[in-house]
């Protein structure tokens, strides 16, 4: 029995052996083999140290590859306070280079803590002030690379591009909006250390920064170059409180270029205020468009099948009655008897309250909204403008009235420019957009890519192209003549609304604008000019706003590769215009016949003989009266 007892004892004691022998193998296995790397990385965080290594951003292009924002190399300041034996002096040294409070930088190398970047006094530092802190040769005093956001064009493009932070964060415009895709990854330099903050001697380990993805815009930046030489022209020569340029594919929705006066340099937005720098006029701004919105007045009449322009006739007298209101014209007596489409080219305000009265109030809502305005386009920038519209069971007959020529609603330019593409696109509410393409910045593989983007249709093309028509006989024959380019086909429409301050109009105070495309009959750009409150100048649109579109349209016929065209309307001149006359073609004919017709040109003669075989310039196109037209001769 005592046997027995004393063999079950051993084989228990032997089989608890055994078990606490499977349980330390196990929990050795585990330990070496299935935790190994969690219980290794645990461990290397306890002694190992990162000195972090910033990434640059993703690079920003315009349409043609060219860069507009790109990344400066700068230095950062770094202390690993452990290591640093002589604190007071090294505070004091580094103080006297930075030009910084002594008390600030003592701080700094006596904090408790494993790293301390020195911020913000010694952030993106110059190379001069980094050359003497290295020179020090400090233990614990670090200089790591730090990413810079640099803009070479300075303020060019400004309120589209935003700005980033200290920490490479953007803060508006593209910067902010596509953040997430600009924003690279960090990297680091790792070493190791013991318990009290010294460097071992153990090999370090460095992990590359990932660049941000690169960003290619719609933007053309010859054409925005233009658009800012015309906005800086227009603040020096009339002192205007603010100014905007928008241009835009009218067929795909792409901003070929877009600025605001006044702008910024988001090299050094710091010295600049928040109002300035966040506040893109062009997309946030909303005020009354004027006689611009008559375009939708007109589109909407066509489309209804409520005016026949050529036909239809209407008696300016200068001004209309609508219940208690009367509207005037801004023509002083009227423009007398005309057809709706000298209605259009006069821009008529009585005339377009008669259309606004053959659509009546719930149609023309109707083609407000459908044109967009009251909501936001959805451009992809941040701080867009929703505009302000009346409510349909607000608007009776005086409300009816004023909406049909530009008066009492607010819109934002992004709004006015997508809207009117509209009409002379073949009735295509578009999208507007700015980024073309985000692509991953090693293998240029491309991450995200905008296109095209058709709203709603909101006319017809039949319609479209006669308000095309029309628009392009308001620039040869009308209030827009100053967009006219001889050999080219230019449309568009003027606009001067007065200013609403705390709920009444301002006397002498307009916004003068212009929205033109060109060619007229098959738009490849459309260029919106606001220009607030211009000085020293009559406030109308068609003398401030139209000239300046004209020549951002010259600049885009060289861009755009636009071709002459003689088929386009012939300009009706002022008496104080130089006047332009079509070129007849003499090719063929004699010396003193070919004189003959050329009466209204000085002749110069080249070659032998009595017959023209070539003729510079060629003709058929528009040259100034009395200039010069050179024949060569032969027999």
């Amino acid at each position: 029995m005592f046997k027995n007892t004393i063999n079950i004892r051993v084989r228990i004691i032997f089989l608890v052996v055994v078990l606490m022998m499977i349980l330390v193998i196990g929990k050795v296995f585990y330990i070496e083999v299935i935790s190994y790397d969690k219980l290794n990385t645990l461990a290397n965080d306890l002694w190992s140290r990162n000195l972090p290594i910033s990434a640059d951003r993703g690079e920003i292009y315009d349409r043609n590859g060219k860069v507009i924002a790109t990344n400066a190399t700068t230095t950062s300041l770094v202390f690993i306070p452990n290591q640093i034996k002589d604190k007071e002096k090294i505070a004091k040294d580094i103080s006297d280079i930075l030009n910084v409070d002594y008390e600030k930088m003592l701080a700094h190398v006596t904090k408790k803590i494993a790293i301390e970047r020195v911020h913000p006094e010694g952030r993106q530092l110059s190379f001069e002030v980094a050359e003497k802190i290295s020179k020090l040769n400090y233990d614990g005093v670090y200089l790591l690379k730090e990413s810079k956001r640099y803009y070479p064009y300075n303020n060019l493009l400004s309120h589209v591009l935003g700005y980033v932070g200290i920490d490479n964060q953007g803060l508006s415009g593209l910067e902010l909006y596509y953040d997430k895709y600009l924003t690279g990854v960090n990297g680091a330099i790792k070493y190791y250390s013991d318990g009290k903050g010294h460097r071992l001697k153990l090999e370090e380990k460095y992990e590359p920064p990932q660049s941000g993805m690169n960003i290619t815009l719609t933007i053309d930046l010859d054409i925005q170059k233009s658009i800012e030489k015309e906005l800086d022209n227009v603040m020096s020569m009339y002192s205007p409180e603010d100014a905007l340029i928008i241009a835009m594919n009218p067929k795909t929705g792409e901003i070929l270029g877009l600025a605001n006066r006044p702008d910024f340099d988001p090299n050094n937005y710091k010295n600049y205020s928040i109002e300035a720098i966040n506040r893109n006029l062009a997309i946030w701004k909303t005020y009354e468009p004027g006689s611009t919105f008559k375009i939708l007045t007109l589109s909407a009449a066509i489309e209804e099948n409520k005016v026949n322009l050529f036909e239809d006739r209407y008696y300016d007298s200068g001004s209309i009655q609508v219940e208690n209101a009367r509207i005037k014209c801004w023509k002083h007596g009227g423009h007398g008897s005309e057809n709706f489409l000298e209605v259009v080219e006069n821009s008529c305000n009585p005339g377009f309250v008669v259309l606004g009265q053959r659509l009546g109030t719930n149609t023309l809502y109707n083609y407000v909204r459908n044109y967009g305005y009251g909501n936001k386009t959805g451009i992809d920038l941040n701080g867009e403008g929703s505009g302000i519209l009346f409510k349909l069971d607000k608007m009776g007959p005086v409300e009816t009235a004023t909406t049909s020529f530009g008066q009492g609603i607010s819109v934002t330019p992004i709004q006015q420019a997508r809207a009117v593409s509209a009409a002379i696109n073949g009735g295509e509410l578009l999208k507007p957009y700015i980024v073309k393409v985000i692509s991953e910045p090693e293998t240029n593989t491309t991450i995200l890519e905008n296109k095209k983007q058709v709203v709603k249709q909101v006319i017809s093309s039949k319609t479209s192209e006669l308000v095309r028509f029309a628009l392009e006989s308001v620039v040869a024959n009308g209030t827009g003549h100053n967009a006219y380019i001889e050999n080219y086909r230019v449309g568009g429409k003027t606009g001067t609304a007065q200013k609403v301050e705390n709920g009444r109009y301002l006397s002498g105070n307009y916004i003068v604008s212009f929205i033109g495309f060109m060619p007229a009959n098959d738009p490849e750009i459309i260029v919106y000019v606001a220009v607030n409150n211009p000085k020293g100048i009559t406030q109308y649109g068609g003398t401030v706003s139209a000239p300046i579109a004209k020549n951002v349209f010259k600049s885009a016929i060289e861009v755009l590769n636009i071709k002459p065209d003689e088929t386009g309307m012939p300009k009706q001149y002022e008496w104080y215009e130089t006047e332009y006359l079509k070129l007849p073609d003499v090719l063929g004919l004699d010396k003193k016949e070919a004189r003959k017709i050329l009466k209204d040109f000085k002749v110069e003669y080249s070659g032998s003989g009595d017959t023209v075989i070539y003729m510079s310039p060629s003709a058929n196109q528009y040259i100034k009266k009395d200039g010069t037209v050179k024949l060569l001769l032969s027999n």
